[in-house]
């Protein structure tokens, strides 16, 4: 794992909401709103951005844990904004903040957990089940 970040770095991704984003559960639309799920998926790409780039050929990340509070609504159409700061990289595990607004509006906070291994020793442990 190549060492080219260090805490307090920040990734940004911003995204539009759409349709598939809602929260929808078995076909039914609950809220017409950027769902909390939508933002599971959006806070660990926004923190996957730096193994991107930190990952050797032989590596892979893989998540760890993933923390979500949900502070307000996000609509259809609307531009989000993630950020990801690295509070820590800890021998091949990164922990970051995420933070995710909408203009000036607070939508979520929250952390991530991701490690990185080699390719090898995931096929391993998906193959075993383990």
């Amino acid at each position: 794992m190549k060492a080219n970040f260090k805490p307090g770095d920040q990734k940004v991704y911003k995204r539009i909401v759409t349709d598939s984003d809602r929260a929808t559960f078995h076909g039914e639309v609950l809220h017409a709103v950027y769902s909390t799920f939508a933002l599971a998926r959006d806070f660990e790409w926004s923190s996957r951005l730096f193994f991107i780039e930190m990952k050797e050929e032989d590596e892979e990340g893989v998540g760890t844990t993933l923390n979500i509070e949900h502070k307000g609504p996000a609509f259809v159409g609307e531009e989000i904004k993630i950020v990801a700061t690295i509070e820590k990289i800890e021998r091949n595990e990164l922990i970051c903040s995420i933070k995710a607004t909408c203009g000036n509006r607070l939508l979520a906070i929250g952390k991530t957990g991701q490690k990185m291994l080699k390719k090898e020793k995931l096929r391993r442990l998906f193959k075993s089940g383990q």
